[in-house]
């Protein structure tokens, strides 16, 4: 994990700054809002910044968000002196707030929460045995990996662990998602542009190439990549050489390709959607991710993992499944998989109310649980009589605004389960907002 933190050096940030090495992060330190933004356009990354609530915090989440660095922030000052500060620095987008001086603990915790690099790879399904040892067995290769299976299997979680069972573990590993950079952006973005090169690149920026070189670099969803894009891509790594937007001179860079895709990218060739020379570019080494609906021994381990989780950092007690609840669970699809369970769980212990966690409070809404040999092909069968008399258009809205109020009105994961992709739910939901003259939540 990469640690930016902002401010002057004083002896509590040079605590908080070892208490943070000791837990295995790399800290990086800037005094001011232009250097720490010189720091990461040159490719010096950050997983999280800490910032002195002394200083404008509200400028440098609006910076972030001009300059599309998607890095968490958290707020840090004496706690005694500083509790308004504080507030404030919430109320501008920090995420949190660590008081000082530094508890080791309470550090601990924030770089758990705010890192996907901890997130921890969890079965107790056999079926998930071939997977592990296939992906450690690739791993001391420098060949690419294709990762491929359903929303929320937990794609990304399988290529962190390639990458630290690898040679190039002690590097960066750097993830993009293809899905959620417009389209014009994307490749400003990947290979990174001059001064100049077009509106608003009101600086040089080093991109996901160059800052994963010597590590490893995760394509999230390459099958979003439009395909001008994709005869760069294919390039790059055939060459090992990127062409920054605007630059006079090709760079050359070392890195290991990971890409993930929850499409039939070889259907996407048929179709003329993805190249075919880029595919087996990728295509070297594949991994199928296998759906939660096939692996019903997770189905129990992950759920008591994820209630105990959320039962603790929402301060209520942690209740069991009821065994009624456990078996209706485990014949349902998951169209959603790991993500869908752990959104499900969340929510469920925020509303259960007795001593154990009921199907009426994981099924909200009544939704038929079905076992996987009868849910292959439509993991959620509507009663046809509910459709009748509506619009496609009207169904369809009715099923985003659903999964949507499942997820917790988290889009992305809103995205993953429809099978869509993030650009695409945001204009559905901007539609249904003009046209309706309704609120929906960012």
């Amino acid at each position: 994990m990469r640690l930016l933190i902002i401010g002057k050096m004083s002896s509590d940030l040079v605590e908080a700054s070892k208490i943070a090495m000791n837990k295995g992060a790399k800290v990086g330190h800037a005094d001011s809002i232009e250097s720490a933004l010189i720091a990461l356009r040159a490719g010096k990354g950050a997983d999280l910044i800490m910032m002195d609530v002394n200083m404008p915090i509200d400028k440098m989440i609006q910076a972030l968000k001009a300059e599309r660095f998607n890095v968490p922030l958290v707020g840090c000052g004496v706690g005694e002196n500083n509790q308004e500060k504080a507030a404030q620095a919430i109320r501008h987008g920090a995420n949190e707030y660590i008081p000082l001086p530094p508890d080791a603990e309470l550090i601990a915790a924030v770089l758990e929460a705010v890192c996907d690099d901890n997130q921890a790879l969890m079965y107790k399904d056999p079926a998930m045995e071939d997977v592990i040892r296939m992906a450690q067995q690739v791993s001391t290769s420098d060949a690419s990996v294709l990762i491929t299976g359903e929303s929320g299997t937990g794609k990304e979680v399988i290529s962190r662990l390639v990458h630290k069972s690898s040679n190039r573990s002690k590097e960066n590993f750097i993830s993009v998602n293809c899905a959620a950079i417009p389209e014009n952006l994307l490749e400003s973005e990947l290979f990174g542009h001059e001064k100049g090169a077009f509106t608003g690149a009101v600086a040089k920026r080093i991109g996901k190439f160059e800052e994963a070189n010597n590590g490893t670099l995760l394509l999230d969803e390459i099958s979003e990549m439009h395909l001008h894009l994709q005869a760069k891509l294919l390039r790059a790594i055939q060459e090992r050489v990127i062409d920054p937007v605007g630059a006079s001179r090709p760079v050359k860079v070392n890195i290991r390709i990971l890409a993930t895709s929850n499409r039939d990218l070889w259907q996407y060739v048929k179709e003329g959607k993805f190249r075919e020379d880029l595919y087996f570019r990728l295509n070297v080494i594949n991994i199928e991710m296998p759906p939660l609906r096939n692996r019903p021994l997770d189905v129990a381990f992950l759920a008591a993992h994820f209630i105990e989780k959320y039962a603790k950092v929402n301060g209520v007690p942690v209740r069991p499944l009821s065994e009624e609840a456990l078996k209706q669970m485990q014949m349902h699809s998951w169209p959603g998989n790991v993500r869908e369970l752990e959104n499900t769980m969340h929510r469920a212990v925020l509303m259960a109310t007795g001593l154990e966690i009921t199907p009426s409070v994981i099924f909200p809404k009544g939704i038929k649980s079905l076992h996987p040999q009868n849910a292959s092909d439509s993991p959620i069968r509507v009663q046809s009589s509910t459709l009748v008399g509506q619009t496609v258009a009207e169904v369809e809205k009715t099923l985003i605004m659903g999964t949507l109020d499942h997820c917790l009105g988290n889009r992305t994961h809103a995205a993953n389960i429809l099978g869509i992709s993030l650009r695409t739910l945001r204009n559905k939901l901007n539609l249904y907002k003009t046209e309706h003259n309704i609120h929906i939540g960012d």
